[in-house]
């Protein structure tokens, strides 16, 4: 009987709670007041007259040492919150997110964006409209080859409006490579008492999102050199045969890619024109199934996440199995992918699908392009790329949230963490709040690339932008060195951070806040002429920051000047170099004349043979441009 007692009352509290309602996040904050945890908790303080809710991240202050600890220390030292608690400061519910133990989970954007969607329809059925916060863009100067700290004033940025102001912020960050990680460069973190931990997850695999690229990227490549050993080994009928195999029914039932591939041939009118592809005549069987790749414009090449330089160039297919179908191709690093790209300009799983379909991998013997729904693969990739397309969640020393997510590198790629990270981030913060984001190496290449093709295409016009600059960078950029003192290095060297302020205010009409990084040692004099410098090139505020060394207390005044210069009623308008109807010529000279005063542009016969190709392409003349760093 205790036995049937005890099962009942089970029973009982389980049907409890598989009925219990969805709490808001109030009551589930309320909910957790009201129950003893052992980790810190971030709570909502107050809210001011004009609505603006005032946040406290963490209640534990951070301890610091002098002199600096190394960076892994510092992460060591401080214990994580459970991530289910920045979730609710950032405005995630816990069934919106895939945990990864207790110090990161993915987001699930789609089901956030689901419930913001009916929230907003709700607001607006009471004559509310929904307002996103605004869009703050860490850019630099251009660097030295160890780093100006970008990444650490964002974090310190980051911690200081959160933390100390009390401000809704969310940061966005790229996911860093394993190439530089093991190189001269290190870790993507931040660093001292501004950084993203913990810092060892988040340098190393995080939740396996680069390693989905690599897999993606590879079975491309796969698919390319399969498809060639099969078209060149098999007859019609065989590779037919294979390509639609019959289901039990003795049916030949065409995929969804390969009806799709019929129409862009012409050779149906709809996808619905025809299922089975036994009813194919012999010519259109063929070119269903042969691509006719020439080997010779394979563009395609294999990814590896680590710096291994003598797999640049290789030989493939030695093998006797391979009937010595041998060419010269290389591996790549995976965050200069055309996958990685892709990933973080889609904004949605069918805009996904899309893009990796669009993909040219290279052309058949008639000079048309081949893409990824030619090959059949794009539903693969998809699913290959299902989880990696969710952002991950993480936080910094002192409590505020960031989404990592994606890392295109900016010398190949765009350099920019992903669209959908900042339209989550900016939908969560709020009217009042802020979301700040990197671009990778100077505002010339991830800065321009950020305004001129991911703000275009994920409709993310910034509120305004902080630039980094530091004391070391601009002492060489003097090019005469011999006879000089080192305030006078300094003083010709500003002429860069000048040059990149200038660009952002005059072409892109955005407002620069400049951070100066300071270095231990740098005096006060060479700061204050940094400082002086950038306000006479037109800077909104130059303040000198000491994140590093002291958390989000030491970008304070930064996060002031940043809080100023978005809510400012007198911003300037955004704008793009140049407009996507522009030739593709003309886009270059757009990028080279505006941002390193080129006077002209010389194009090779190579060159100009490739542009020709792509101008002839109706949809690719209207893409933005993304320049490589050579120098």
């Amino acid at each position: 009987v205790a036995m049937l007692m005890r099962n009942c009352v089970e029973l009982a509290k389980l049907s409890m709670e598989k009925t219990k309602p969805t709490l808001t996040m109030d009551e589930e904050i309320q909910t957790m007041d009201a129950t003893p945890i052992s980790i810190e908790k971030p709570m909502l303080t107050s809210t001011t007259s004009a609505g603006e809710v005032v946040v406290q991240y963490r209640r534990d202050k951070l301890v610091i040492s002098n002199p600096v600890p190394s960076d892994i220390e510092i992460s060591q030292a401080c214990t994580p919150l459970d991530i289910s608690l920045v979730a609710r400061s950032a405005g995630l519910r816990t069934n919106e997110l895939i945990f990864y133990g207790k110090d990161k989970a993915k987001v699930n954007f789609a089901a956030v964006h689901e419930r913001l969607d009916h929230e907003h329809e709700f607001s607006k059925a009471g004559g509310e409209d929904e307002e996103k916060g605004h869009l703050v863009v860490v850019c630099g100067i251009n660097p030295t080859p160890l780093g100006e700290g970008k990444s650490t004033t964002l974090v310190g940025l980051s911690q200081s409006l959160g933390a100390c102001l009390g401000k809704r912020v969310i940061t966005t960050i790229r996911q860093p490579s394993q190439g530089p990680i093991f190189g001269i460069k290190g870790g993507a973190a931040g660093g001292g008492y501004s950084q993203v931990i913990p810092m060892d997850s988040f340098n190393l695999h995080l939740t396996g999102d680069i390693h989905a690229v690599v897999a993606a990227n590879n079975l491309v490549a796969a698919a390319i050199d399969a498809r060639c050993f099969h078209e060149k080994t098999q007859k019609d009928q065989a590779l037919f045969r294979r390509l639609c195999p019959e289901d039990k029914n003795g049916k030949r039932l065409l995929t969804m890619s390969q009806r799709e591939r019929l129409v862009r041939l012409g050779l149906i009118e709809t996808t619905e024109s025809i299922m089975d592809a036994s009813e194919l005549s012999d010519e259109n069987m063929r070119k269903l199934c042969r691509l006719d790749i020439d080997p010779t414009t394979i563009t395609w090449k294999r990814v590896i996440d680590t710096c291994d330089r003598h797999l640049r160039r290789i030989e493939i297919g030695r093998g006797p199995a391979e009937k010595g179908d041998i060419r010269e191709t290389g591996f790549e690093i995976a965050v200069a992918s055309e996958v990685m790209a892709v990933l973080s300009l889609a904004n949605s799983y069918s805009d996904l699908r899309q893009r990796l379909g669009n993909m040219v991998v290279c052309s058949n013997t008639n000079g048309q392009a081949i893409t990824c729904d030619d090959l059949g693969v794009t539903g693969a990739l998809t699913v290959l790329l299902k989880d990696a397309l969710c952002p991950t969640l993480m936080q910094t020393l002192e409590g505020t949230p960031v989404l990592v997510h994606c890392g295109p590198f900016a010398n190949i790629a765009h350099g920019n963490s992903s669209i959908v990270a900042d339209q989550l981030a900016l939908r969560l913060v709020g009217k009042y709040g802020f979301t700040l984001t990197e671009a990778g190496f100077g505002l010339d290449i991830g800065g321009e690339k950020n305004f001129d093709i991911k703000a275009r295409i994920g409709n993310l016009p910034p509120s305004s932008i902080v630039l980094v600059a530091t004391v070391r960078a601009l002492k060489t950029h003097c090019e005469n060195t011999e006879h000089l003192t080192e305030y006078q290095r300094l003083s010709l060297g500003c002429a860069n951070v000048q040059h990149h302020v200038r660009c952002a205010t005059e072409k892109f009409g955005l407002r620069v806040v400049v951070a100066v990084n300071r270095f231990v040692n740098d005096t006060a004099q060479e700061l204050e002429l940094v400082r002086q410098k950038c306000l006479e090139a037109g800077a909104y505020a130059a303040i000198i920051t000491d994140h590093f060394s002291k958390g989000g207390v030491g970008a304070v005044d930064l996060a002031n000047a940043v809080v100023d210069a978005c809510r400012s009623p007198s911003k300037p308008t955004f704008r793009h170099l140049y407009p996507l109807t522009d030739s593709i010529q003309a886009k270059i000279y757009a990028i080279c004349n505006g941002l390193y005063r080129a006077a002209t542009v010389e194009f090779s016969q190579i060159a100009q043979a490739k542009l020709t190709l792509l101008e002839n392409h109706s949809l690719v003349s209207k893409f933005p441009v993304c320049i490589a760093k050579t120098q």
